[in-house]
């Protein structure tokens, strides 16, 4: 009777087995050259099983593509005698420099706020941690003015209708970087989720640098910066007297 048991919980494991998720995206490595204006990424993928079959069941998906941490240092202004001045500022320490969201469903009917929270779904789930001590009714509010101000630059994005999946197998989705993105290495991470539990994810890579000009200036104000800060004093001292001898013959 025991084998028995046994043998029926192995085929039940066997049976429910967690599906394989196959991630891919269009691009590996985004390239900012001038005249950079962005670029769309294809993030896509497939749903097996661990046979390589179709999975059985339906499966809800949600993408995130995010960007490098940054700390990032936000201030609060406030209209005093006319005059508008900072009145609070904070830090935090590693909010994503990018962070896009797709899901095949809206993401609140796939997930509860818990499981929300812990894989971060959803750009009123991002973990951002101030530097130091802050109220609790403070942090909500520059959390919630970062993510406000990210998302008018399009650097913080959400699309609960983004992702679409075919035939139970293959999933798409396609993000958008803006011209202003940072470089940097992003990773694109793909859950599979059913009955409100990720049951399975998918994790890839891209990378954005810089090449030609923007390149070289990049690297020489980081490897070379005492002599990057005397060449763009000089140029900015050049520049203005070009422009003194310019008007001065006009």
């Amino acid at each position: 009777m025991k084998g028995f048991l046994l043998l029926l919980a192995a085929i039940f494991l066997l049976g429910a087995r967690a599906p394989i998720l196959v991630p891919e995206v269009s691009q590996h490595e985004v390239l900012v050259q001038q005249g950079f204006t962005g670029a769309d990424l294809l993030l896509f993928g497939a749903i097996l099983t661990p046979e390589g079959a179709r999975a059985a069941q339906d499966y809800d998906i949600v993408v995130v593509l995010e960007g490098p941490p940054q700390s990032i240092v936000l201030r609060e202004k406030r209209k005093v005698a006319g005059i508008w001045v900072n009145v609070e500022n904070t830090e935090f320490r590693s909010a994503p420099a990018f962070y896009a969201v797709a899901a095949s469903r809206p993401i609140r009917k796939i997930v509860d706020d818990k499981t929300a929270a812990i894989y971060e779904l959803g750009l009123d789930r991002l973990q951002l941690s101030p530097i130091g001590v802050i109220e609790p009714a403070m942090q909500a509010r520059f959390s919630s003015g970062l993510v406000d101000l990210m998302r008018r630059q399009a650097l913080y994005q959400q699309n609960d209708a983004g992702v679409t999946i075919s035939e139970q197998v293959l999933y798409q989705a396609r993000i958008h970087l803006p011209s202003r993105v940072q470089t940097g290495t992003y990773t694109a991470e793909t859950f599979a989720i059913s009955q409100g539990k990720v049951v399975a994810s998918g994790l890839t890579h891209v990378t954005v640098s810089k090449q030609g000009f923007e390149r070289f200036v990049a690297v020489a104000s980081q490897r070379r910066s005492l002599i990057y800060g005397l060449f763009a004093v000089v140029l900015s001292v050049g520049m203005g007297w070009l422009a003194g001898r310019l008007f001065a013959l006009i």
